[in-house]
């Protein structure tokens, strides 16, 4: 090991101005690697610099290399594993942990001891020496363990100290006074042994004199033990005598403290009083008001809520721990409960009358609303309630019991007093709807009772008063009183039992008002209530609404009683939700009111169903952008469902009338009734529906009723025995195409190109169909002579054919002189008259087509004389000039 330490001394450490103190022998713990050496070393220039060294042979064995160093003030913890048994393993904590084994324990002690070594003399910061044996850790270590621990080197590092500056002064002095210390050492020697000796003498002199003073000191010290002795004495008897002084001041503290404990329970004694006091003493005005106090006057009302707050807040207030034991406080509670039911019971008590009241009030105001087509108001009602909002919201909180059985005896009452006012309303509305004003004067003046209504609506109708169904009375009676005015028909408008005719814009227009003038009264009736039901009842807290979760609870037997008597709570999810139940319970017939009035209505007149469309999808759109989850939102909602089911239902009925028109054998078919009725329906609907919220619905619907007008149109048109189809399809895709036209139905363009091309093409197929009447014979012999072309016969060898020569072509010539083409032109001309309808006004159309085609045909034939017959000079016996002539004359004659 010594030779390897001057070997890596010379070679790796002298090059780099580093002395090496200490070496182990090391391998990586858990790895069986190549050995290595650690090494600690220190530099040869100040400052000094301690590091650790990790020194390794080179791969093929012939020299050392430096592999890494780590300086030693990075070291934290050197953990030797185990401090009384040898074990070779030691771990050096760095930035990270290296685990090492040494070659021997004693290599693996050396090196731990050198690094303390180097610690204590060159760090400030200590190093952490875990599980290392304390005789390894010693400041002085004896020179020759040094020497065979760590070295010569180590030890001069340990042992050698600098002089300081006086004892290099006093050396120079001796050596100035003895020139010759260097040149003779033993003569220098002797020297300081003399010198040494007389200094050793004085000493002696000295320590021989100074017994006479020990003498002295002890002398002096006898004395002061004597003066401590009296003073201890002294002590005693004082503290004696203080020992009373000291029983009659602890007496004193002692009735302090039970003075100072006494004043300290007196002023908490006098805060809990205070509190109780002034939180739970309630003024006598207060007492008075909640026991007499005017639940009827403005000022009384004030009173009774300042003094129910009051009371709340003397019944709410926080006790403080062991004043609910006290008897006063009992009682006082129980005086307060004791209030508090009694005014609980007299104001649900005064309010229940109120309702009463205020109801033969409302009712009393009845029979005005009737004549005229308008819902009382409860404005004035509603006023006056009011001014119990913060008694009600006070009996929320403290008898919800009670508030319950209010609330529920409001929607009780409430109930039946709309529903009176709404039937009556919706009555009326009937009747205007019928026309029937003599009768809805005489209903208007009848007693308001509900029997009364009944029996009068009974002698109106002939039958029960409910306008209801199909089967209604009012509809047989509306029907009967129209009859004068009605034709049995099966067009498109006969959903009612009622023709076009009867059905004028004037009728339309009164339901039309009608109904919105019912929509527009129940509106502001709702929001009305809604508002007054969430500022009476307090319902923006949150609480739930027992009692009224369903109108099916209420029909069911015993569901409301056992909520009012329980008087706990039923979870609803928010306020909304318990105002629309509210509201639900209260409007309750309003739905099925609005139902009759639509199935009158439909009843009456199924394009009616246009304008309720319109007027309810308005409505509807009004209530959601305020509200739409509302009562009023959700009802016209619904109730729009059943509008637009029976507008789909009138679409499809049109539709299935189209299917069932049946076309007279006898006469000509002219334009259909159902292509006719279209155009009613589409300038009817364009009206109704100018800036509608549900054009989708419209646009819809006139696809669908489209579609099935060109499909029967062409279906009576294969089944038209009497008008050939050309001029059925021709007449009546002509009116759909102007009809179209005219009312520019942005979604109906399609259908309008398809109409005037279907029109279009009719008019041409039955123009060249005609056409071959007049002039037959001559029009087999040039399709004979076209045939002859196709089959490949070249146009001037056509008049070699025996049927086709020159002659034949004279004879068929000769048999259609001038005279003869305006006959056969007449003839054509009455029969197209007979064909064509007069309400379309087509035959100068269909005429002048004819004219034009006929022309185009002449100079066909005169084409194919030219190309087939050269040099022959045979020509037609009338020219063009003649053809627009005839075809003039002919015109004008008719």
């Amino acid at each position: 090991m010594t030779a390897i330490k001057h070997a890596l001394q010379r070679d790796i450490f002298t090059p780099n101005d580093e002395r090496l103190l200490s070496i182990v022998n090391v391998c990586k713990a858990g790895k069986k690697k190549k050995n290595c050496f650690l090494c600690a070393t220190v530099t040869t220039e100040r400052p000094v610099q301690v590091k650790v060294v990790k020194v390794k042979k080179s791969d093929k064995g012939d020299f050392y290399k430096r592999q890494i160093a780590w300086a030693l003030r990075d070291l934290a913890v050197v953990d030797a594993k185990d401090a009384i048994k040898e074990n070779p393993e030691f771990d050096l904590h760095f930035e990270k942990i290296y685990k090492w084994v040494a070659s021997s324990t004693a290599e693996k002690n050396a090196f731990i001891s050198c690094i303390w070594k180097l610690n204590q003399r060159y760090l400030r910061k200590k190093i952490d020496f875990v599980n290392v044996s304390s005789q390894l850790l010693e400041e002085s270590v004896p020179s020759g363990e040094n020497q065979s621990v760590t070295g010569g080197d180590e030890e001069a590092v340990d042992e050698y100290q600098e002089l300081n500056a006086r004892e290099e002064q006093d050396i120079e002095i001796i050596m100035e006074g003895c020139e010759y210390a260097i040149s003779n050492a033993e003569a220098f020697a002797e020297r300081l042994s003399r010198e040494l000796q007389v200094l050793d003498g004085a000493n002696i002199q000295s320590i021989m004199a100074s017994e006479k003073q020990v003498n002295i000191l002890m002398k002096l010290l006898d004395e002061a033990l004597q003066e401590v002795d009296q003073i201890e004495f002294k002590l005693s008897s004082y503290e004696e005598m203080l020992q009373s002084v000291k029983e009659q001041m602890d007496q004193i503290s002692e009735s302090n403290h039970l003075i100072h404990l006494s004043n300290t329970n007196n002023v908490k004694l006098l805060s809990e009083i205070e509190f109780l006091v002034n939180h739970m003493d309630l003024a006598k005005g207060h007492i008075k008001a909640l026991q007499e106090g005017d639940l009827a006057s403005s000022r009384g009302i004030e009173a009774c809520t300042n003094a129910a707050d009051a009371l709340l807040q003397c019944m709410n207030v926080a006790l403080r721990p062991g004043h609910d034991m006290l008897l006063a406080v009992k009682q006082q509670q129980q005086r307060f409960s004791d209030l508090r039911e009694h005014f609980a019971r007299r104001l649900a008590s005064h309010l229940n009358n109120v309702f009463v009241q205020q109801g033969h009030d409302q009712s009393s105001t009845l029979a005005q609303h009737s004549i005229e087509l308008t819902l009382p108001n409860h404005h004035p009602f509603h006023r006056d309630l009011l001014r119990y909002a913060k008694l009600m919201e006070w009996l929320k909180s403290t008898d919800y019991g009670k508030y319950e059985g209010l609330t529920k005896n409001y929607m009780d009452y409430l109930s039946r007093l709309y529903e009176r006012e709404i039937k009556d309303f919706f009555e009326v509305a009937k009747i205007k709807m019928t026309g029937t004003t003599k009768e809805s004067k005489k209903f208007a003046t009848l007693p308001r009772k509900e029997s009364a209504v009944k029996q009068e609506t009974e002698s109106l109708h002939g039958s029960s008063g409910k306008l209801t169904g199909s089967t209604s009375s009012l509809n047989k009676l509306s029907v009967q009183s129209s009859g004068n005015r009605r034709s049995q028909s099966s067009s498109l408008l006969d959903m009612g039992n009622m023709s076009t005719s009867d059905l004028d814009v004037a009728d339309r227009t009164k339901f039309d008002k009608i109904f919105e003038q019912v929509l527009s009264e129940l509106e502001p009736l709702c929001l009305a209530e809604q508002d007054f039901i969430s500022k009476f009842f307090k319902l923006q807290q949150h609480q739930s609404m027992p009692g009224t979760v369903t109108e099916a609870d209420d029909l069911d037997g015993g569901t409301s009683s056992r909520q009012h008597n329980s008087g706990t709570p039923l979870p609803v999810s928010s306020e909304k939700d318990m105002i629309r139940q509210m509201m639900t319970k209260i409007f309750r017939c309003i739905e099925p009111e609005l139902n009759n009035l639509i199935a009158l209505g439909d009843k009456i007149d199924s394009f009616n169903s246009l304008y309720m469309l319109v007027k309810m999808s308005h409505h509807v759109w009004t209530a959601q952008n305020v509200d739409p989850a509302s009562f009023l939102s959700t009802t016209l909602g619904n109730v729009l469902v059943t509008v637009k089911r029976n507008f789909d239902k009138c679409i499809s009925n049109q539709i299935r009338q189209m299917e069932e028109v049946k076309i007279s054998k006898k006469s000509k078919v002219g334009i259909l009734p159902f292509v006719a009725e279209f155009e009613e329906f589409a300038g009817l609907a364009e009206s109704i529906f100018k800036n509608a919220e549900r054009r989708g619905d419209l646009d819809k619907a006139y696809t669908k009723l489209i579609r099935g007008v060109f499909v029967n149109v062409e279906k009576v048109a294969n089944e038209s025995q009497k008008t050939p189809r050309d001029v059925v399809m021709m007449e009546n895709f002509h009116h759909i195409f102007a009809t179209l036209s005219r009312l520019k139905i942005s979604c109906l363009e399609a259908e309008k190109k398809e109409a005037k091309q279907k029109y279009t093409d009719h008019l041409q197929s039955y123009v060249i169909y005609s056409l071959g009447q007049p002039l037959e014979k001559l029009n087999h012999f040039f399709e004979g002579v076209e045939a002859r072309v196709a089959q490949g016969i070249r146009e001037e060898e056509v008049s070699y054919q025996l049927a086709f020569n020159k002659q034949e072509l004279r004879k068929v010539i000769k048999e259609y002189p001038g005279k003869e083409v305006k006959k056969g032109l007449d003839n054509l001309y009455k029969k197209v008259d007979k064909h064509l309808c007069e309400e379309e006004n087509l035959l100068q159309v269909v005429w002048h087509s004819m004219q034009d085609e006929f022309i185009r045909q002449y100079k066909h034939f005169e084409g194919l004389i030219a190309r087939c017959y050269p040099g022959s000079g045979v020509t037609m016996e009338f020219t063009i000039q003649d053809i627009l002539d005839y075809c003039s004359s002919i015109a004008q004659s008719h």
